[in-house]
């Protein structure tokens, strides 16, 4: 078997991919770029003032900080592991079994972690250095240990140390439980971003929030998905420190009063307290190890209302303690219920005031006395991840007025310098919109400043294109104001009625008329009564429609910057999602296409691969510097190259083929392809069309006979992975339809190893570790224009894998690396979907025939009894909710099919000539 999985010794192109010598560079020539994605497109820490990005070293150079004396040998780590086994344990000390041994090899690297991280914040205190604080509600980042130990360069003295003492570090490493901090690639590009920041030695920190049970523990049983709490804190967390003495009062509800002075303050209400808790995160080959701290919530110990618990009402003298300690207990809690809003949006809050309130203190201590307000922008740069940190602009400006006593216009010129947006997606379900109501009756005072923010944003607008046509002035304003369906402020009525009266006066003239000619009919008078009545344009409020605060508006107008995460997706943004703030602002909008770090996700997840590169190129400076792995091109027709490779694709495949078995009982054959399609479950992604892909195969398997399908097609094993939001129905109907299609082909003697279906449970950071390095196809294949970027295509082509999928995200930039002729294409272009669409709403598609062949194979039972005319009837019809298959699966379906057996003629050439 091929451990690059498709030959280069054609003649000629297959369709699809070319792998000839002249292409033998294909991958790694042109990677260098794509590897070095972060280093291109990483947070720039500017100082807006001068425009000039900050050049910081490592802080141990120049003597700041000595730490080349303090690297330990595998003697003094096992007698740290010793120590912490005895003197801080969280286990019984009878025994030194794997779980203890885990927590104090843990404690040991993370005192080394603590030196350095003491010594890169005593730097950045002493250089009063511009910052970068990144927030974002989700964090994925997988297990430490190795991570922290491989960036320590220690890997080898602490395999040796804990071979000393009874234990292989693998199996150490395999106690740990993935952090549930986050769900899919926003989580892990932000914990990728802080391993590209410490690496680079930029001054930075992350903040989050310490989620007690993540999102959810994903169980996959016959009747489909199944949620259960994630118990990832249960033995404790050694990585984390927790700071009892940074910690910040956190309001909602209350009442916003004005005093004498004309200054408000907020007042009353609900008060909690958001406690830090630290996470080192170390650079690699670096002494730079920065912070990520997550929030946890609770209330002041006077909050317990001892008497109410004395006098036996326990749950009423307990209730502000959950009240508070709910908010840290689920990632993305449900928010169909008023109840599940309002506690999405006090996680929010907490994440910006606790932050916000850290990032004043940071400041202010390394300003001195007194404070120069002017210049927090030079010296802090906040980062929105996403639209959930969206309070950070209303916060931000609320602490400047009402706490440290600025004006308005000092708060938002501050406020418009300091912080930047990225934007994650272009479905108008993810672009978050609140409702008004509940959000001024929960943060009062925050509704007022909005309320001003969306006053000047109109104010602009109308400065830039006036009131002379209020039907343009009408347009702009419903694409662009924060407050949607919320009436004008008074002072952008008063222009207007003050346009409406010069207008009137402008038009008054003295105009001598006959009788004749100003005579009319009544059906005349009716007609121009009519049209009159059809030009009137209003600005009311429509009473049958919600008011909402539109968070993404809110985001652009706050900042001085927005990004997309793909060249596409960028070009999207400016298009069509915030087209009309494109026009107003074009400076502001910018392309920063995602990253992913080659230390976790090739140099310590894949290691044959990294033994091979380094062994070839010469050197192991190609996890820090991707240029330099160019210099395979030049071995690229090198059998010995060849073979090293293809066996080290072979062991990889053998520990996925084990670790399949392990968690799903499913035995493959690791000779068979490795087709993998591993993300977050959604519509958009096309979990559907890879599966009804399946079906098709298997149907068309079983028409043959054992001969004709040996012939015709090479073994598969299909491996999905990912988890359904708990309320998403869709979705887990669809894990529930490919469990029922594995159930049934991976029990079918006909077929045997020919095929395989397996859904990989509780898919995480630390499963991605064991399936990347051994896949051969990935699949990438969303509707075109609808994923943003995605990064674990980029995990997958920098492993030696063959992506299939559309022109969609970061697929347009990695098949622009690695070479049209090395990425199986097919389907629909971005700027055709909105025309397909309306083709089906007009009732002129029609569906291939094997497409409607597929639904009604599923249709007659073959998959078992659970009931599929939801779904499939998800994919007919010409309208309505739920109908008219809004994402293409029908219309790709052929086109998808096609490209199958494409791959499939492909990867019968096993022969290797070229370095994919």
């Amino acid at each position: 078997m091929a451990t690059l999985p498709f030959s280069a010794a054609q003649s000629s192109s297959v369709s699809g991919f070319n792998y000839r010598a002249r292409h033998s560079n294909l991958f790694f020539v042109r990677a260098p770029r794509f590897f070095n994605r972060f280093k291109r497109t990483n947070l720039s820490v500017k100082n807006i003032a001068s425009d000039q990005r900050q050049e910081l070293k490592d802080p141990s150079v120049n003597g700041e900080a000595s730490l080349e004396t303090l690297e330990p040998d595998s003697a003094s780590i096992a007698a740290s592991i010793q120590y912490h086994a005895e003197f801080t344990p969280l286990f019984s000390p009878e025994h030194f079994d794997l779980p203890k041994a885990f927590v104090a090899t843990a404690e040991s690297v993370r005192d080394s972690l603590i030196i350095n991280w003491n010594a890169t914040y005593k730097y950045y205190e002493k250089m009063n250095v511009k910052q970068a604080y990144y927030l974002s509600m989700e964090y994925l980042q997988g297990r430490a240990l190795l991570n922290a130990i491989g960036n320590l360069e220690l890997s080898g003295a602490y395999a040796d140390a804990l071979r000393k003492l009874g234990h292989e570090l693998e199996d150490i490493a395999g106690q740990e439980p993935d952090a549930a901090l986050g769900n899919g690639g926003l989580g892990r590009l932000a914990s990728c971003f802080l391993d590209s920041l410490a690496t680079l030695n930029y001054p930075a920190w992350g903040y989050g929030l310490r989620y007690k049970y993540g999102l959810f523990k994903q169980l996959i049983t016959k009747d489909g998905q199944e949620e259960v709490a994630e118990n990832w804190l249960e033995m404790g967390n050694p990585w984390e420190i927790v700071r009892n003495d940074v910690s910040y009062s956190v309001k909602f509800y209350g009442e916003v009063i004005s005093k004498p002075d004309g200054s408000k303050e907020w007042i009353g209400g609900e008060n909690i307290t958001a406690v830090a808790y630290d996470v080192p995160i170390p650079g690699y080959k670096s002494k730079t190890t920065i912070n990520l701290r997550l929030w946890s919530t609770k209330v002041a110990p006077n909050e317990f209302d001892l008497r109410a618990y004395n006098a036996g009402d326990h749950a009423k003298a307990c209730a502000a303690l959950k009240n508070a300690e709910k908010i840290c207990y689920i990632l993305y809690p449900g928010d169909e219920s008023t109840e599940g809003k309002i506690l999405r949006l006090k996680q929010q809050y907490t994440l910006c005031s606790a932050s916000l309130q850290d990032i004043f203190a940071h400041f202010e201590r390394r300003s001195g006395k007194p404070v120069n307000w002017e210049n927090f922008p030079d010296k802090v740069a906040v980062q929105m991840n996403d639209t959930h940190p969206t309070l950070c602009i209303p916060e931000l400006i609320r602490i400047l007025i009402d706490l440290k006593g600025l004006s308005w216009k000092e708060s938002w010129y501050i406020t418009q310098r300091t912080i930047a947006y990225t934007n994650h997606t272009v479905l108008p379900e993810a672009l978050e919109k609140w409702s008004f109501d509940l959000l001024q009756k929960l943060l009062p005072r925050h509704v007022e400043i909005i309320r001003m923010i969306d006053e000047e944003l109109i104010h602009t607008i109308i400065a830039e294109y006036g009131t002379e046509d209020l039907d343009l002035l009408q347009h702009k304003l419903k694409q662009m104001r924060i407050l949607d369906n919320i009436e004008l402020p008074d002072s952008v009525l008063e222009l207007l009625v003050k346009q409406e009266e010069s207008s009137s006066v402008d038009s008054i003239k003295e105009v001598k008329v006959s009788d004749a000619e100003t005579e009319s009919t009544d059906e005349e008078q009716s007609e121009e009564q009519d049209t009159d009545a059809k030009d009137v344009v209003t600005f009311d409020p429509d009473p049958n429609l919600p008011k909402m605060v539109r968070m993404a508006n809110l985001c652009v107008v706050g900042g001085h910057a927005v990004n997309g995460v793909a060249e596409i997706h960028s070009e999207i943004v400016k298009n069509e999602v915030f087209n009309e703030f494109y026009k107003l602002w074009p400076e502001k909008f910018q392309n920063k296409t995602n990253g992913v770090t080659p230390r976790r996700w090739i140099r310590f997840c894949n290691p044959d691969l990294s033994k091979i590169i380094t062994k070839w190129t010469g050197t192991d400076d190609w996890v820090l510097n991707t240029e330099k792995l160019s210099t395979l091109a030049e071995f690229s027709d090198n059998e010995d190259l060849q073979s090293e490779w293809r066996e080290a694709k072979k062991r990889n495949k053998i520990k996925v083929a084990d670790f399949l078995k392990e968690k799903t009982g499913y035995i493959v054959n690791p000779d068979a392809m490795f087709d993998v399609q591993v993300k977050r479950i959604h519509e958009y992604k096309r979990q559907l069309l890879n599966i009804m892909g399946i079906v098709y195969r298997y149907k068309k398997m079983k028409e043959m006979s054992s001969e004709e399908r040996k012939a015709r097609y090479v073994p598969r094993v299909c491996i999905f992975g990912g988890k359904a939001f708990a309320t998403y129905v869709q979705a887990k109907r669809i894990v529930k339809f490919i469990t029922d299609v594995g159930t049934t082909v991976n029990h079918d003697a006909d077929i045997g190893d020919l095929l395989k279906v397996v859904f990989v449970p509780d898919y995480n950071v630390s499963v991605a570790e064991v399936l990347i390095p051994g896949s051969e196809l990935s699949q990438h294949i969303s509707t075109a224009g609808m994923e943003a970027s995605g990064t674990s295509n980029m995990k997958f082509a920098m492993n030696g894998c063959i992506l299939i999928g559309t022109l969609d995200g970061a697929n347009v930039e990695i098949r622009q690396e690695v070479g049209e002729d090395n990425f199986f294409l097919f389907g629909a272009e971005a700027h055709e979907i909105a025309g397909l669409r309306k083709e089906r709403a007009e009732g002129k598609f029609i569906p291939d025939p094997r497409f409607e062949e597929v639904k009604a194979f599923v249709r007659n039972g073959v998959f078992g009894h659970y009931n599929y005319e939801e779904l499939m009837g998800s994919l007919e019809g010409n309208e309505g909710y739920g109908r008219a298959d809004y994402f293409l699966v029908g219309k790709d379906f052929p086109s998808y099919v096609e490209c199958q057996e494409r791959v499939d003629e492909a990867y019968k050439d096993q022969k290797v000539s070229s370095i994919c």
